[in-house]
């Protein structure tokens, strides 16, 4: 019932190059903390790649893609500005959420990954209310 050898390492190679990407993201986002100007967030490994975790990881896909929606408030409120170059608190927060969002879809991203596949025998004894007998 596990994924195939092939099917592992495609889903390794997509969980780290998104993981690369948030992680680049959050060097962004910590630089528009320290400088006050704005950046574009990347997107690029999630359109590539999203699919793939989409089918093996559902849970931590659907964490994911409700950040990178958001990618475009984020970068909105990095934009805006108040008097004297100033950002408004609902902004930080917007970019602070996002942030700690980031942070969580990494590490969901990562655990799914590493998170055994049940076997066919656990499978089947979940179905019918029982616990396995290996």
């Amino acid at each position: 019932m596990g994924r195939s050898a092939e099917a592992q390492a495609a889903l390794g190679r997509a969980v780290a190059a998104i993981d690369r990407e948030l992680a680049a993201n959050l060097e962004l986002t910590s630089m528009f903390d320290q400088t006050k100007q704005a950046f574009v967030l990347e997107n690029g490994q999630w359109q590539s790649h999203g699919g793939t975790v989409a089918r093996e990881l559902p849970a931590a896909h659907a964490f994911a893609a409700d950040l990178y929606t958001r990618i475009p408030a984020a970068e909105s409120a990095m934009e805006r500005r108040g008097p004297a170059n100033s950002l408004k608190d609902e902004d930080r927060e917007i970019v602070e959420r996002w942030e700690g969002d980031a942070r969580e879809a990494q590490r969901r991203l990562r655990a799914d990954l590493a998170r055994p596949q049940p076997s066919l025998v656990q499978t089947i004894a979940r179905l019918f209310g029982r616990s396995p007998r290996i």
